[in-house]
């Protein structure tokens, strides 16, 4: 008598015939089709870009997640005795580039969504604001979902004045703005079912097959997914930070020379473009020379046009 399923008796396996598939692949098949369903169905159009985005939190889990890890930040520096006093020169000047950039954002937020036929975007109207100053040889800042910031001293003698800290600043809180962490974790999400759906498909190879391909995946997904999608989003940052400080009365031209200088931290030396998650400082440079047409119309339309001034230095 004929027996069901294959020779192993097994109820799941092949059907006789060859004409099904094994639960071994039936699985990672759903959760290819749950990925992609999770992906695509919650695919929105970014009204600073006009882009394709995927969000994995809600804007208010960002703004508590940001708000736990700027309490972290803060805490440490407090500990080290790094985070500068309210009243000292460097960090009211700190303050005073933060204000002029949040009071603009929107203003800029309005004429971009309206550029790229969007609704106006009001998720940073529940952002609460702040900046730490810190102490520290870093040659850097950050501005966290939620709208916490802060700016390291290493960064002041690379900046120099203060339009060029206006274009870092703004860059970093429209990293905050397009809620590209947010995004980050959506990617993630992808990545993580690909990786499960992988697994549950490589059942029963021997593990040195599996180790073959799983790095091959991992190095698909480094290479083609996860440094383009930083770099598209580090560019998207670049855009938006642009026009937020030319439109906050800084000098949008100062943004050549900065990224000059950012570039030779470290002596020059970087890895490929390919092979990192920001661009490569020269097409960096010329995409922000394309940019420049459309952040001298900002200053001219909030600032009354004009020569922009070359700004404190500190």
């Amino acid at each position: 008598m004929n027996t069901i399923g294959n020779s192993s008796g097994s109820p799941f396996g092949r059907r006789s015939g060859g004409g099904g598939f094994s639960l071994r692949w039936i699985i990672p098949l759903l959760f290819a089709a749950y990925a992609a369903f999770s992906w695509f169905g919650s695919a929105q159009v970014d009204p600073y870009t006009g882009e394709k985005a995927h969000y994995g939190t809600t804007p208010e889990e960002d703004k508590v997640l940001g708000g736990q890890a700027f309490q972290q930040v803060v805490g440490e520096a407090q500990q080290q005795g790094a985070l500068l006093p309210e009243n000292t020169q460097v960090s009211q000047q700190i303050r005073t580039i933060a204000q002029r950039l949040i009071n603009k954002v929107p203003a800029v937020a309005t004429e971009l969504a309206t550029q790229n036929k969007q609704p106006v975007p009001d998720s940073y109207k529940n952002f609460e604001w702040n900046v730490a100053v810190i102490q520290s040889d870093q040659e850097n800042a950050f501005c966290l979902p939620g709208g916490k910031m802060a700016v390291y001293t290493g960064l002041l003698p690379v900046t120099q004045n203060e339009n060029a800290m206006a274009v870092v600043m703004g860059h970093e809180i429209a990293h905050a703005l397009l809620r590209h962490s947010s995004q980050r974790m959506a990617q993630d999400k992808l990545i993580q079912m690909g990786q499960m759906a992988t697994g549950v498909a490589m059942s029963g190879m021997d593990p040195g097959s599996q180790r073959a391909i799983m790095g091959a995946l991992g190095a698909g997904a480094q290479y083609g997914l996860i440094l383009p999608y930083g770099r598209n989003q580090e560019s998207q940052a670049d855009q938006v930070g642009l026009m937020l400080a030319a439109a906050a009365c800084y000098n949008p031209e100062e943004a050549i020379p900065l990224w000059e200088r950012m570039g030779q931290i470290g002596g020059g030396e970087r890895p490929p473009e390919f092979a990192s998650t920001h661009p490569d400082p020269a097409n960096r440079m010329q995409r922000l020379s394309q940019l420049m047409p459309a952040a001298k119309a900002f200053y001219s339309k909030y600032c009354g046009g004009g020569a922009a001034a070359t700004g404190s230095t500190f």
